[in-house]
């Protein structure tokens, strides 16, 4: 389990984590969320005691990081897939993690089985590609058998069956107990392998809530309905938490009703339907909705950027 009570910490002027708290329970897959620059790494430091707070408490497993006398069985993370030694095999470079918890080299060897680097193990890691650097690190990670496993963009590199894996390893090590935390960018990906998210923005906690519940709380879910008589239907529904828009002359969209309350209204009033098709928002949908006003570095838009190139050649 990973504790954060009133986790605070600057850097200088800048704020980068503050008043955090919030607790990543075993049995799940838990992603954490945050647009760029909202404090993901800085926590993900502070967990592992490579930062100290300025305030408040961080604990795994009921202890600081530091405290443990077996770090690597309490904690298996993966932070930064180039931090490994290139001139050492991916042989070499597990061995030498497994010797300083008395960890024998069959471990070593069932862990290079485990993320598919039979082939390569015994070549320098400064050749590998970014994919297989993140399976190195995946490796490190579980290799002592961890009870928390921390993993930071873990699929960056991997190819369709990669990402597959890594999917179902997670889900693997939830459902054999373990606390499993994971920083992502990819909503898809989140949507699929997540049981909970923690969301945080400008090092705030914006979210601590279950995935589907997450999704469930987005306006932009909506049901697209066909009729002929589409006009007096939007007239039929119309409310002030109803939003109702024209996608043709016998299509529209409303977002604030669901299909069954759609459809009784259209039948009480004697409207033909043709389609009543409901969309679910995404996890996407559902994350940028939330996070909007967190957004710290923002792109402008296509046409103003471009003009702005132009007039700057």
């Amino acid at each position: 389990m990973i504790e954060l009570r009133g986790v605070s910490k600057s850097y200088g002027r800048k704020t980068a984590v503050h008043d955090l708290s919030f607790t990543v329970r075993p049995g799940l897959v838990t992603g954490f969320l945050g647009p760029n620059g909202s404090g993901k790494s800085t926590t993900m430091r502070l967990i592992l005691d490579l930062d100290a707070p300025d305030g408040g408490e961080v604990t795994v497993n009921g202890k600081r990081y530091r405290d443990h006398r077996a770090p690597l069985h309490q904690v298996g993370a993966l932070l930064e897939a180039s931090s490994i030694h290139t001139g050492r095999s991916a042989y070499d470079h597990l061995l030498a993690m497994a010797q300083t918890h008395g960890l024998g080299r069959e471990r070593v060897e069932a862990m290079i089985d485990l993320v598919g680097l039979r082939e390569v193990a015994r070549k320098r890691a400064g050749t590998f590609s970014l994919g297989m650097r993140q399976r190195l690190g995946i490796a490190s990670a579980l290799l002592a058998d961890p009870r928390v496993v921390m993993l930071d963009e873990p699929i960056n590199g991997l190819d369709p069956e990669g990402i597959l894996w890594v999917r179902n390893l997670l889900k693997g090590l939830a459902a054999e107990g373990k606390t499993v935390f994971v920083s992502s960018h990819l909503m898809s990906e989140m949507a699929l392998t997540a049981d909970h998210l923690i969301v945080i923005g400008k090092g705030e906690l914006i979210a601590d809530v279950g995935v589907r519940e997450m999704i469930g709380r987005s306006s932009q879910s909506s049901v697209r309905v066909r009729s002929p008589d589409a006009a007096r239907l939007a007239e039929v529904i119309a409310a002030p938490d109803v939003k109702v828009r024209n996608l043709g002359t016998d299509l529209i969209d409303v977002q604030g009703l669901d299909a069954e309350e759609i459809g009784l209204a259209a039948h009480v009033s004697g409207i033909v339907l043709y389609e009543l098709s409901p969309r679910q928002a995404s996890l996407e949908d559902a994350f940028m909705e939330l996070t909007g006003e967190a957004i710290e570095y923002r792109a402008g838009e296509g046409s103003a950027s471009t003009t702005a190139l132009a007039k700057a050649a």
